[in-house]
């Protein structure tokens, strides 16, 4: 394994970040193929035993279960100095809304219900999940900043969010004093690039690190296209981000099996040396253990400039799913309201 700084804090992961979504009780979330504390804990493991120390998980998953069971998995298997753990928090909801809890007192609510989940004093890094329209942005910086000074935190990062907005936030904790965000975890692999236009940029010119989940758009990009899968038949959320750009998107990943056939490799290796390439730590699922298997190996990978630019060439531009639809249509309202009100 290889390890890098994280933007520019002082925390050094690991060049591939572990993706917990994949663990919890599948009873409590929306996805049926989720393992169970067992077959967690085994995966956790062998990506420690892989020299692993850099994971990602969220109160989202799984209520919460995904973090239960990273917790105690670290706690048995590895010091709490030599990992880094990252976790997310949502939006408020209409009902904290309603009952009139700002921004500050979401997050920290928030943050302390995940160290409750993780079992821990801290995280390394705590990140802002998606982009809220109904709380102020001060309200939002400043609840994370306070979360930093607590030590409740060592460090903030963002998810889901358009390059203006990482700009907005960053500059707003510069002229408050508040501590910024280091990293951005955004939707990018090597069939679906629209990080490319603004967001990859930006974050080159800030030192912001680019750890972008979907590394291998739902395992589209680790098997032939005829191949299948029963986390391809029962992943809802991942056709919904696919299903429509299949035929195009198939064309690159035919040029993955071919070059993975050349270095006698693993399409997954392709896809995420192409990835390594980019990014500072891209954050791969793994719910057996040769994905994670195939993730270290992926490290030690160097594709040529020319097999780099030969697995872009096919791209076409894609339209924006998932979080990011929904971050469109919000803004959208908003610009709306603002308009309407304006006039």
């Amino acid at each position: 394994m290889k390890y890098t700084t994280l933007g520019t804090s002082d925390l050094k992961v690991s060049r591939v970040c572990m993706g917990c979504m994949g663990f919890g009780d599948p009873a409590r979330g929306q996805h049926s193929w989720t393992l169970d504390e067992e077959n967690s804990r085994r995966i956790i493991r062998r990506g420690l035993e892989l020299g692993v120390n850099f994971f990602d998980t969220a109160i989202a998953y799984q209520s919460g279960t995904s973090e239960q069971y990273l917790g105690r998995a670290l706690k048995d298997f590895a010091s709490r100095d030599e990992v880094v753990v990252a976790t997310k928090f949502l939006p408020r909801t209409p009902e904290d809304i309603q009952a009139g809890i700002s921004g500050q007192r979401h997050i920290e609510r928030m943050l302390d219900k995940s160290l409750k989940n993780l079992g821990m004093d801290h995280v390394d890094l705590y990140i802002y999940h998606m982009w809220d329209y109904e709380t102020p942005l001060y309200e939002i910086m400043d609840g994370l900043n306070r979360m930093v000074k607590a030590g409740k935190t060592r460090y903030i990062g963002i998810s889901n969010c358009y390059a203006w907005q990482l700009c907005k936030a960053n500059a707003l904790a510069e002229r408050e004093g508040f501590a910024k965000f280091v990293s951005v975890q955004g939707h990018y692999n090597l069939i679906f690039r629209e990080e490319e236009r603004e967001m990859v940029p930006y974050c080159r010119e800030e030192r912001i690190a680019l750890t972008p989940y979907s590394a291998l758009a739902g395992g589209r990009l680790s098997r032939h296209p005829e191949e299948t899968s029963k986390r391809l038949q029962e992943d809802d959320y991942a056709r919904f981000k696919y299903d429509a750009t299949a035929s195009q998107d198939g064309v690159i990943i035919r040029r993955v099996a071919e070059l993975a056939d050349r270095h006698e490799v693993s399409m997954t290796e392709i896809s995420l040396a192409w990835l390594l390439a980019k990014t500072t730590s891209p954050v791969v699922g793994a719910t057996k253990s040769h994905h994670i298997e195939g993730a270290a190996k992926a490290v030690d990978l160097s594709l040529t400039h020319e097999e780099l630019a030969w697995l872009e060439e096919p791209y076409l531009p894609h339209r924006l799913v998932g979080v990011m639809a929904q971050n469109t249509a919000a803004a959208a309202k908003e610009e709306h309201v603002w308009s309407v009100g304006d006039q």
